[in-house]
């Protein structure tokens, strides 16, 4: 089969909060990866791929676009950056330590319990246009 390149148009970025364990923010990344993908409108603009071995074995659902891990100070940077993604329309997931406390319902309801401004934010996920994000995404370090 021919394969022809395409140029990219769109990335991934998860800008995480680098107080936080990082087995908490493994936990955190599958959550908002999987939410992103699970909610995002035009999947085929995430331009899931197969990628096949030489021995035919098959490697189903990779994304041809980057995924870039970042780094914010805290909880606050995430918070700013969360709500410049609302202003621009980019879609996004996040997850805060509301999330990671008893069963999914007692999450749920503890993070009904909580207003936005106590929300200690563990990452955010987001997918959009390269120089959008980029826009939004420059302030933050790769992840180290």
């Amino acid at each position: 089969m021919d394969q022809v390149f395409k140029p990219l148009t769109h990335k991934f970025v998860a800008v995480l909060n680098k107080k936080i364990p990082v087995p908490n923010l493994m936990n955190a990344l599958g959550h908002m990866a999987a939410g992103l993908a699970a909610s995002y409108p035009d999947i085929p603009a995430m331009r899931f791929d197969s990628y096949v071995d030489r021995d035919g074995g098959n490697h189903k659902s990779i994304s041809d676009n980057a995924f870039i891990i970042l780094e914010a100070d805290n909880s606050n940077k995430l918070r700013t950056l969360r709500i410049s993604l609302m202003e621009k329309g980019i879609h996004f997931v996040d997850f805060t330590s509301t999330m990671t406390v008893g069963t999914y319902f007692e999450q749920q309801q503890k993070t009904r319990e909580t207003s936005e401004t106590e929300l200690e934010y563990y990452g955010v996920c987001l997918f959009g246009p390269i120089d959008q994000v980029n826009e939004l995404t420059r302030k933050f370090s790769l992840w180290r």
